[in-house]
């Protein structure tokens, strides 16, 4: 229940009820205010303002497409259809008012009882205030359908507001999975909801060419379409043979691409196109296959091709003139003053062998392919340069000199960034580290399939595109961050949904916000009305955030465990059980630490408002024989995995799929070898240890496990062992592996688990514990 004051003959009082006439206007509280991103300065003043379906719009003629986003709200969620005009009547009216003197973005905002004023500079200054507008409105604004009985108050308000980083940016991958023209347009939408101000779509990739080249029409005709293995795991499809029909895929006509340039523009969001180069090309080469070093016919691959050795050869000629071809329609298309051509994850090993390669290197006197590598991204920055345009690329355009005028987007974390800015040119700042929304954001077992890592809403938050170590002069190149979506394991429009909201909420206050007004208790609180609004929106945002992990503490005197639960919001609302019981509004209140004893059931999940939200947390604690018992390293772990260190064997907490969440100790290329102390004769019957097996991070399941027992901690008999055969797997994977010994009494457990050793993919293989389990 809102309050409302109702004002007659000068006298206030305070009325509890909602919708008490024309006349009631709503009494705001700061915390009923909840920007995202958060403005520069606020203050909040007595008093509301209300539309009403009399309310006008202020602008000069030029101006009248700015109203759009919030005329069509209106229009959807109260039925009016608010006018436009050009001179302000005596009261009740939304003007927009220009004032030279703000920056480009900046927008100054003052609402009062009577009318509502924007102050900016020009176009993308008034969507912004606009925006504040939609958010200090009611989350209803957000109906596609009539709302009634609605007040549409906002406060009574001063903003100044503008944005600390000039790229804001969201790139949406549509090669690996292809995403059609309206799905595109409401990631617009979102965007400039948040303030963003740049799109990336990533056109071209080994998996699908998504734009449109009159001049190459084998580029789509060919290379937009793929077998389809959509049944198949990303990592796990067969290269498809030649000739077999190709059923999956799509791209953007050049209309297609007007239009959505052109609304991106109206939203005041600029697209930059992405056209790979020199690698991650081979829907070209199945087009073209000339393109490549040895013009062989390939097809355009269904998944993960690891390494990418079909690459364009800078040998011939024709491949330049090709690429710039491509690169003059891309241009008629795209106004974006930067154009990203890639440069990533080229394995040249063609380029060694290939004759046209190693004559380019003695004409142009270089000293080997990734010398090689910088004339061709030095040669296509030139093209660029001599079109009035900007070469972007990823910080792997680095590797053997960086053309004079490019500018780097750094994603293998931040030292790319840091180079580049210490040699003077632009950077923005991707890292995988806080940037990549492919990777999980919640407990794995819980989430959809992702590529892997841990980035949940509270550590994107975190982001900042200056970095430690930076100069005030290198960090005037940082130009902004941005939030990158690969598609591998994102195959439809709700996964995408799922896996961009909320964060990029948060990454877009990283890069809006002043870093002395970011608060994460404060942001906690203002995303709340964020996910009412996705709610009606229908938007299919995470609710991973929600989600109750564990931190558990072992008395080793004592051998009782201590759990504390919590989520990455502060103060929220857990309700728990231990005895495996259902979760309701009415099970107990979570507020300190419980100790158990012995096997225990926990179930736990956040409420807010008397409803689950989130998640349901369900672990077995299971209590053994060695819990808290010292443990004696004879191969010890890694100091990159330490997990609990020296009680990580015996600390009952399983590690999950996500080997980063503090719980799974390693062994690089070296097997575990440990003693475990049960400190008096003790009558065993089974030992188990925890691994985890996931190859496409280089982990791999032991190849044996043995356990060895004795009396004396000297001596020691062999009790049992379990082999497993390395295997080809895909997947992450959890896997117990269990020794039964029978009846047996001893003290000293002794536990090898044999790693893999040489990975078959070459190079070192990890070796993941968690625990070990004594019954």
């Amino acid at each position: 229940m809102k309050k409302i004051l109702f004002q007659r003959l000068g006298v206030f009082l305070l009325v509890l009820a909602v919708g008490c006439g024309e006349e009631s206007k709503t009494i705001f509280t700061e915390n009923d205010i909840n920007i995202v991103p958060k403005t520069l300065e606020m203050k909040l003043n007595q008093g509301a303002f209300r539309f009403t379906k009399d309310t006008k719009l202020v602008a000069a003629s030029d101006q009248t497409q700015v109203f759009e986003v919030l005329q069509n709200k209106f229009v959807s969620a109260a039925g009016w259809n608010l006018g436009v005009v050009n001179k302000a009547p005596s009261s009740n009216f939304v003007q927009l008012s220009t004032d030279v003197s703000l920056p480009e973005e900046a927008y100054n905002l003052k609402v009062t009882e009577n009318q509502v004023i924007i102050y900016a500079s020009g176009h993308n200054g008034f969507l912004y205030g606009l925006e504040t507008i939609r958010q200090l409105l009611p989350v209803a604004i957000e109906s596609k359908n009539v709302v009634s009985n609605m007040n549409w108050d906002i406060p009574n308000v001063e903003i100044k507001d503008s944005p600390r980083f000039k790229w804001r940016g969201f790139m949406l991958d549509v090669s690996r999975h292809f995403f059609d023209k309206d799905y595109v347009m409401e990631t617009i939408d979102q965007l400039a909801f948040l303030k963003m101000n740049t799109l990336h779509l990533h056109l071209v990739d080994d998996q699908g060419w998504r734009i449109e080249i009159k001049k190459y029409p084998k580029l789509t005709e060919v290379g937009g379409f793929r077998v389809d293995q959509e049944d198949k795991p990303w990592n796990a499809r067969p290269t498809p043979e030649l000739g077999k029909e190709t059923t999956y895929g799509g791209f953007y006509t050049q209309e297609d691409i007007k239009e959505i340039v052109a609304y991106a523009e109206s939203r005041g969001i600029t697209v930059v196109p992405e056209i790979e180069m020199p690698a991650h090309v081979m829907s070209a080469i199945a087009a073209y296959p000339e393109l490549s070093c040895f013009q062989k016919p390939i097809m355009v691959p269904s998944g993960g091709v690891w390494p990418i050795t079909e690459i364009y050869c800078p040998g011939k000629e024709t491949t330049f003139e090709f690429l710039e071809n491509v690169l003059l329609e891309v241009m008629e298309l795209f106004p974006s003053r930067y154009i990203h051509v890639g440069g990533d994850e080229a394995t040249k090993t063609n380029w060694e062998k290939c004759t046209d390669c190693k004559k380019r290197i003695q004409e142009e006197g270089l000293e080997n392919v990734e010398e090689l590598q910088s004339y061709f991204i030095r040669r296509m920055e030139r093209f660029l340069s001599s079109k009035g345009r900007t070469l972007l690329g990823w910080d792997e355009i680095l590797e053997g000199g960086l053309a004079s005028g490019a500018t780097v987007m750094s994603w293998r974390g931040v030292k790319g960034g840091l180079e580049a800015s210490e040699a003077g040119h632009d950077v923005v700042m991707t890292p995988n580290s806080h940037c990549y929304f492919d990777y999980y954001q919640g407990d794995q077992d819980a989430e959809p399939l992702a590529w892997g890592g841990n980035l949940p809403l509270s550590k994107v938050y975190q982001f900042d595109p200056v970095v430690e170590g930076m100069s005030e002069e290198q960090a005037k190149h940082v130009l902004g961050g941005q939030a990158n979506l690969w598609t591998e394991y994102v195959p439809t429009k709700a996964q995408a949904e799922y896996m961009t909201y909320p964060r990029l909420a948060a990454l877009a206050e990283a890069v809006w916000s002043c870093k002395d007004n970011r608060n994460w208790d404060d942001f906690s609180n203002r995303v709340s009305s964020l996910f009412q609004r996705y709610g009606i929106m229908g938007v299919n945002y995470a609710k991973s955030a929600y989600q109750v992990t564990t931190e558990t503490s072992v008395n080793t005197e004592n051998g009782v465990i201590s759990i504390a639960l919590k989520s990455e919001f502060p103060q929220a609302d857990i309700r728990f059980s231990l005895d495996g019981s259902d979760i309701t509004s009415a099970s107990e209140k979570y507020s300190a630490p419980v100790d158990i004893d012995r096997t225990t059931n926990i179930k736990a999940q956040v409420f807010k408002d008397g409803k689950p939200v989130g998640a349901i947390f369900e672990k077995t604690i299971k209590y053994h024989k060695a819990v808290g018992k010292p443990v004696t390293y004879i191969n010890k772990y890694h100091d990159s995995y330490k997990g609990a260190e020296d009680l990580g064997m015996v600390n009952v907490v399983r590690g999950s799929k996500n080997f980063h969440d503090g719980q799974w100790q390693g062994w690089l290329d070296n097997d575990m070898e440990l003693v475990i102390d049960l400190e008096s004769p003790t009558e065993l019957e089974k030992i188990s240890v925890g691994a985890l097996e996931n190859q496409g991070s280089g982990i791999y399941f032991p190849i044996q496990v043995e356990v060895f027992l004795s009396d004396d901690g000297k001596t020691f008999r062999i009790a049992g062992s379990v082999k497993r055969e390395y295997a080809a797997n895909n997947g992450s994977e959890l896997k117990d592996f269990v020794i039964e010994i029978g009846k047996q009494n001893a003290r000293y457990i002794k536990v090898k688990a044999t790693n893999l050793g040489t990975a078959p993919t070459g190079g070192g293989s990890w070796m993941f514990i968690d625990e070990v389990v004594v019954e």
